[in-house]
């Protein structure tokens, strides 16, 4: 039995459900702007899946790779927000509209 490849799925699974709102309030508070973060985090984490060994480093890669495909999609979350999809924060005062 591969009880590795049950608990990358259930991982897959869990990061993107966790990135999915974390890139919906990334916006909403900070605005895109914040995609240095994500960049930083993502190339840490993908360093850290290098140097690292089975589970831990799957794990990493697949964190890494939200963090790096979060970039893509707080742009896209920012297109959403001025077609009226998802609000926008009113009190955030960075000409973000």
């Amino acid at each position: 039995m591969n009880i590795e490849a049950i608990i990358i799925g259930v991982a897959s699974l869990a990061v993107i459900g966790l990135f999915h709102p974390i890139v919906i309030k990334c916006e909403y508070y900070f605005s895109s702007k914040v995609w240095p973060i994500f960049l930083i985090a993502g190339l840490a984490f993908l360093a850290v899946a290098l140097f690292s060994d089975g589970i831990a480093a799957y794990v990493s890669a697949l964190i890494g790779t939200a963090c790096l495909w979060s970039i893509v999609e707080l742009k896209e979350q920012e297109k959403r927000v001025k077609r009226g999809w998802f609000p926008k924060n009113p009190k955030r005062k960075d000409g973000a509209e």
